[in-house]
């Protein structure tokens, strides 16, 4: 073989182990996400959580405060039926599950977790991100309509309406990081915030990186604003026909979206990797002072956090509550700061990355 041949080979070779990776983490991320979900709540409910599943009994009476408990549900959730009601659209049924999940892995292609550790560095790195998360969709109104079911039709309709205005008023809020940094590349974003805790975009950009944060929270359908699963309501959303390895992709797609939600705000708002005392006198060539991947993990897990502390605390929203704050209030702001952001940027009242 050419060296050319040889050199593309290695190449491809190389980013296939880079997605392995990156699949692997994030599975497993999620999991143990599901556990820290149960053992934080229970914590705030002055409980245990799961604290008897160990790893299959190999260090006798010790349980290792539940840590083997994610596989033991991966187990009970590929151990079952899957069953496909009589009058569903098998194909499309059977297709939805991916099309959740699928955009929610996908968009971690352009994730930059270091100046060095991302898997395709793009210009356009900021579109991708938001076509990736606006393809989610999809897979919540084909699961309800292939369901052939009313409850899951009407769980599915409600769903889809509240990721889509929400996903409006989260567009225009990355419209003032763009505006502030002057590029579409997520590493070139991450760099214009440079400098330290107060250079960090969140402050110029306050009202829309908490709008951004809340928005976040009601595209990935979770408490308070999880009204596709008001079981009082609607019995379980577009998933209530789903069982078994079907339903489980589902669960992956919810938690692989806040994790997703989550990077992605330490990525735009909180300066990605870089450090908070980037500029301390003392600390500047320290690990505390140097950025790196342990930064970008510590907000990520913070943010991950904030998620589950949000559930743990306010009650379920009714769904005209949600579908009002959306439109009247969040749409409105956005569009009046992103107009704030503009005259920061030809006015230099915020130095433009690029």
């Amino acid at each position: 073989m050419s060296p050319e041949l040889i050199a593309q080979l290695q190449f491809v070779l190389w980013t296939v182990l880079k997605i392995a990776g990156i699949m692997v983490v994030l599975i497993l991320g999620v999991a143990y996400y599901t556990y820290a979900e149960r053992k934080v709540i229970g914590f705030m409910q002055v409980r245990k959580g799961p604290n008897r599943v160990g790893f299959f009994g190999l260090f006798g009476k010790f349980h290792f405060w539940g840590l083997g408990q994610p596989l033991a549900d991966v187990f009970k959730l590929l151990l079952k039926e899957i069953i496909i009601p009589q009058n569903a659209n098998r194909f499309l049924f059977l297709l939805a599950p991916i099309l959740s999940v699928a955009p929610a892995f996908a968009a971690w292609a352009v994730i930059p977790a270091d100046d060095w550790l991302v898997l395709a560095d793009i210009n356009a790195g900021l579109l991708y991100v938001l076509a990736m998360t606006s393809l989610g969709v999809y897979g919540l109104i084909v699961a309800g309509w292939a369901s052939n079911s009313k409850y899951a039709f009407l769980g599915a309709l409600r769903s889809t309406a509240q990721m889509v205005s929400y996903e409006i008023a989260m567009g225009f809020s990355l419209i003032g990081v763009l505006l502030l940094a002057g590029s579409l590349n997520l590493t070139e974003i991450v760099l214009a915030q440079s400098g330290g805790l107060f250079d960090w975009y969140w402050l110029p950009l306050l009202p829309l990186c908490m709008i951004y944060i809340i928005s976040g929270v009601a595209e990935t359908n979770r408490a308070p604003f999880d009204v596709a699963e008001g079981e009082s309501e609607i019995v379980a959303g577009f998933h209530v026909e789903y069982a078994g390895a079907s339903f489980a992709v589902f669960f992956l797609a919810e938690y692989a979206n806040m994790i997703l939600i989550s990077a992605l705000t330490t990525i735009f708002f909180f300066g990605g990797w870089l450090s908070p005392f980037q500029n301390a006198p003392l600390l500047g060539d320290t690990i505390l002072g140097a950025g790196g991947v342990h930064w970008f993990l510590i907000k990520l897990v913070f943010f991950m956090f904030t998620f589950l502390w949000l559930r743990a605390t306010f009650p379920r929203y009714r769904y005209d509550q949600i579908m009002r704050l959306g439109w009247k209030v969040f749409v409105p702001i956005t569009i009046a700061w992103v107009m704030v952001a503009s005259c920061m940027a030809v006015f230099g009242i915020v130095d433009r990355g690029v």
